[in-house]
């Protein structure tokens, strides 16, 4: 069994840069294929202490602060930002990486911190329209030829003219993540626009399912299926022994019968296990989501119990 394994952190339930930081280095130092972040303004559980950071601030300092491995959102809101200085950011942030950079967009759910942050939060089939327009604008920045302009004639985000500047460092664009579970819409905008679909938080059954989708509605519209890679996010709670695991369950404030059932908890062998069952599923890359971020030995413990099993 051959999977990426990626670091996936929630810092909106609170995480400085300093935090954030430990564990990008960390991951890199373990043989972790990237370092991922949400993008949520507000903590979804105890007190938010100290504070949100921003994903994209975060990821300019940590694409000087590392070296080698991936950075990227899971994902960025398209009501959070406009696509045209999006595209200018994630740009900026792939040229200061070195061309590590990558870009989930979604559009949007959690209405409560849109709320607190003053941040306009339309009904869903606005924002998916949004988020729509929002990838046709990125692309099509990014994909401008040098010396010429881009322009764009949309609902939401019309563009005059633009020089389509900055540019990316990986060739001209900066591999776009899309996920999620709808039915229609959401495959759709993968296909056109990502390079993987991601099923995040789903049993191993019903991520093959949406997999499928993807791949049914790609060789709908002539793409290669294989051209997308497919990808899982799982909650993560390994501990080598009973009391290791039942202290790092304790300290993210989740029942560990509940994580056996409803993500990847247990040993490295039962959690290689689980993985194995979303790799039969299709999964070629899962992002681990690890909630406490002062346990850097969680992650030793990961790269020495797992990794091995998965080369």
């Amino acid at each position: 069994m051959t999977l990426d394994l990626r670091i996936f952190t929630e810092p909106q339930q609170g995480a400085t840069y300093d935090d954030l930081l430990a564990v990008a280095r960390a991951a890199e130092d373990l043989g972790f294929g990237g370092f991922f972040r949400s993008d949520h303004y507000l903590h979804m559980g105890g007190d938010g202490g100290p504070g949100p950071t921003d994903a994209w601030t975060t990821m300019a300092g940590l694409a000087r602060d590392t070296s080698t491995i991936r950075l990227g959102t899971l994902v960025t809101s398209a009501t959070f930002r406009l696509p045209g200085p999006l595209a200018v950011q994630v740009a900026g942030v792939d040229q200061m990486s070195g061309g590590r950079v990558e870009l989930g967009l979604g559009a949007g759910w959690f209405e409560a911190e849109h709320t607190a942050y003053g941040i306009p939060f339309p009904p869903l089939g606005e924002r998916f329209d949004r988020l729509e327009e929002q990838l046709a604008v990125i692309t099509g920045l990014w994909s401008t030829q040098p010396g010429k302009t881009f322009s764009h004639k949309g609902a939401h985000y019309p563009i005059t003219d633009s020089p389509a500047l900055a540019k990316p460092a990986q060739g001209g664009a900066v591999p776009i993540i899309i996920g999620g579970g709808g039915a229609r819409r959401t495959p759709a905008l993968a296909i056109r626009y990502a390079a993987e679909f991601n099923a995040p938080f789903k049993p191993a059954e019903e991520v093959g399912g949406l997999f499928e989708r993807v791949r049914g509605a790609a060789r709908g519209v002539g793409r290669d299926p294989a051209s997308l890679t497919y990808s899982a996010a799982q909650v993560v709670c390994l501990g080598k022994d009973d009391a290791t695991l039942r202290r790092r369950a304790d300290a993210i404030g989740r029942d560990l019968d509940e994580l056996r059932a409803n993500g990847l908890a247990g040993s490295a062998d039962e959690v290689v296990d689980r993985l194995g069952a979303f790799a039969d599923a299709g999964a070629e890359r899962v992002y681990l989501q690890v909630l406490d971020l002062s346990d850097l030995e969680h992650l030793a413990d990961i790269a020495d119990g797992v990794l091995p099993q998965l080369a």
